[in-house]
């Protein structure tokens, strides 16, 4: 064990000892079930997604586990199960569901919400660490499914307060052609309308060429009929044509969205708050760096470890509701405790805004108040949510 994962395990004791647990031998048994979707083509592909994304925070936040279970008369276990892009995924939903009632689920949005909708899960726990797609916190959201990756509209809240901010009070878009991107650029707009920011002229990228050769020439005149504005975003969510835009645009004008100033769930540059620990640790397990889904499977892992700390207890109901209360919180290595909005499921959560080689600001930012929690600044709150799975 080297210094980072000793320390780690000095500090998950000493944590567990001040809260005075129950202390009793309890099995919990996770599952990892991903939906292995194929990357779309792309223009280029320097930065391929690893093929171990997500499943590596799964298995750090399983050695987390062991760690304070160690103390306590706990053990974990942990199956992964992947599904092909031809396989059958309630299938493997229902096997999984079979063996335990607590599932982390790495899948798009209707595989989601196809497993939350099985006989089997009535009565199970699923976290959601793969679809930011608002819809599943708002009318599409399930009683027994909670969300560790932020929406897109946190992610959206997000940059418009620093926007805000810094008075770049005019904004222009561009968002690919693929339905992803229009989501994230709707997403974007009416959060910068909920913001009281203008927002001006909106294009649609949709070319095909060779942007490597051509984006100093194409650029230009792709965004010379703009207008003027205070910051250009970018919606492209399949990271294609993003990285062509940044210093090419006819108005030299920072670029934030999907380049440039990026919102993000964990990022490589967040070192703050003992967070430098979490990344190496996760080097050590893994030699790459901890990406977004990666920090969201973790987070979904070390939640359940954490309620089964605190209430001593491995079923679903014990630890949803708990998740749920007032009195659950979970160190995140974000600078604020974690905690769940009762309402819609979301794990509240700062989020970094970085370039690639920085931290740039963690929303929430100084001056964004709220009644209840600076972090519901941040997403749907509860008046704006239509979720009602939640009610009873």
């Amino acid at each position: 064990m080297n210094l980072a994962r000793a320390a780690c395990a000095l500090a998950c004791s000493l944590v567990t000892s001040v809260a005075g647990p129950v202390s009793a031998d309890v099995a919990v048994h996770v599952h990892y079930l991903k939906q292995i979707v194929p990357a779309p083509p792309t223009l280029s592909n320097l930065d391929p997604l690893p093929k171990d994304l997500g499943r590596r925070g799964a298995e750090l936040g399983l050695e987390d586990n062991i760690t304070t279970g160690r103390f306590l008369g706990q053990t974990y276990t942990l199956s992964v199960t992947e599904v092909m892009p031809d396989g059958d995924f309630a299938d493997a939903a229902r096997t999984a569901l079979a063996e335990g009632d607590l599932l982390v689920l790495d899948a798009p949005t209707e595989q989601i919400l196809m497993v939350s909708d099985l006989p089997e899960a009535a009565d199970a726990l699923l976290f959601n660490a793969g679809s930011a797609d608002v819809d599943l916190r708002d009318e599409a959201c399930r009683a027994r499914l909670l969300h560790t990756v932020p929406s897109y509209a946190m992610k959206a809240d997000a940059l418009m307060q620093f926007f805000v901010q810094r008075r770049w009070d005019e904004i222009a878009l561009v968002a690919g052609d693929r339905p992803a991107d229009q989501a994230w650029a709707d997403t974007m707009e009416a959060s910068a309308r909920k913001f009281g920011l203008s927002f001006g002229a909106r294009k649609t990228w949709a070319f095909d060429a060779d942007m490597r050769r051509n984006a100093s020439q194409e650029v230009p005149l792709f965004t010379q009929d703009l207008g003027d504005y205070d910051v250009l975003l970018v919606a492209d969510a399949a990271d294609d044509f993003a990285r062509y835009i940044s210093f090419n645009t006819w108005r030299p004008r920072p670029v934030a969205g999907s380049e440039g100033l990026r919102p993000v769930t964990w990022h490589r540059v967040v070192e703050q708050w003992g967070a430098a620990q979490l990344q190496s640790r996760f080097e050590d397990l893994t030699d790459r760096p901890m990406l977004d889904r990666d920090y969201a499977v973790w987070a979904a892992m070390r939640a359940i470890g954490e309620a089964v700390t605190r209430t001593g207890a491995a079923d679903a109901e014990t630890l949803r509701a708990y998740m749920l209360s007032d009195a659950f919180e979970l160190a995140g290595f974000k600078g604020r405790p974690l905690t769940f909005r009762p309402w819609s499921g979301q794990l509240r959560q700062p989020i970094p805004l970085v370039h690639e080689r920085a931290l740039v600001a963690q929303a929430p930012l100084e001056g964004f108040l709220h009644q209840r929690t600076e972090l519901d600044t941040l997403g749907l709150d509860q008046p704006e949510s239509q979720c009602t799975a939640f009610d009873n």
